[in-house]
């Protein structure tokens, strides 16, 4: 997936024709196809592990509600982005946490059950927290629609997962020929998010995109350093530790393309920043995947 994804994000890049393609207005609905396929792979023992440990996962979600979107808030500051990449950075710091993050946590050997119970608690919270951090951090600055913020949310993450839910409780046939389906589509469908954002915003990526990307590069990995410090600070066990670790630093950069291209129509780059953070995040993950493999947990 990550080559795939940086693949795309060039072939947009230096050819942004072709790229265009793929257009802006499918993003907020092939996002809802991935949040659906990732209801369908939701049982009831996943729901089940956040009431058993309601503490971890929500010290965990508090982290990635707390941490991410004041890295983006400090980074945008500090680099002088301007309104427009500011606000996009900021969306992927108040977005929940990125579905691929189940995945890496396994590859990671971390704490899967964590894993799911953050990303899925995170996920159901998001069309309340992430509108109104948004106000919080940028209101100032831009005007800011918390109650269409949160419709969108209902419609592109939240419904699609409940109906995702039910075709698995009603359809378990049709579901269980999706699901084996779904890490190549949900591959596809982000990788046309990518080609889609770049491509329409190749020209202003020229123009400030080493900046953009380093803040990007940053924001993620600092996620990723700061998740695993507190976890830790926190008393978490390594397992656990790296699963915040990497449950804050991935976001669903995703919805902060959607949500960008939804309600801030006029600031054509605040979608750019959760483009790269696709591409990025995806190659990081894989990487920190690799490095924790490299140290096992030293067992007691």
């Amino acid at each position: 997936m990550s080559f795939l994804v940086l693949a795309a994000a060039l072939f947009a890049f230096f050819w942004p024709e072709a790229g265009g393609l793929v257009r802006t207005a499918w993003i907020s609905p092939l996002l809802g196809l991935v949040m659906f396929g990732m209801g369908m792979t939701l049982k009831a023992r996943d729901l089940a592990a956040v009431f058993a440990r309601p503490l971890e996962v929500g010290i965990g979600v508090l982290c990635q509600f707390v941490l991410m979107p004041l890295l983006a808030w400090v980074l945008a500051r500090t680099f002088h982005l301007s309104p427009e990449l500011t606000v996009g950075v900021l969306l992927v710091g108040c977005c929940p946490g990125g579905t691929s993050s189940n995945v890496i946590t396994y590859l990671a050997k971390g704490d899967v059950a964590l894993s799911v119970g953050m990303t899925t608690v995170s996920t159901l919270l998001a069309p309340v927290l992430t509108p109104m951090l948004m106000k919080l951090l940028a209101g100032a600055a831009i005007p800011v629609s918390f109650f269409g913020m949160f419709l969108s949310i209902l419609q592109v993450v939240v419904l699609p997962i409940v109906l995702g839910l039910l075709a698995g409780r009603f359809l378990p046939a049709f579901t269980t020929k999706a699901v084996s389906f779904l890490p190549s589509f949900s591959t596809l469908v982000i990788t046309l998010i990518v080609i889609a954002v770049v491509a329409a915003n190749a020209g202003k990526l020229r123009e400030s995109g080493l900046v953009v990307i380093a803040v990007v590069i940053m924001h993620n990995l600092c996620g990723y350093a700061l998740g695993y410090g507190a976890a830790r600070l926190l008393r978490f066990s390594p397992c656990k530790a790296r699963t915040v670790s990497i449950e804050v630093g991935m976001q669903n950069s995703g919805l902060a393309c959607s949500l960008a291209t939804t309600h801030f129509p006029l600031l054509a780059s605040a979608s750019v920043p959760g483009a790269l953070f696709s591409v990025w995040h995806n190659i990081s993950g894989a990487l920190l995947a690799r490095l924790f493999v490299h140290f096992p947990i030293q067992k007691p």
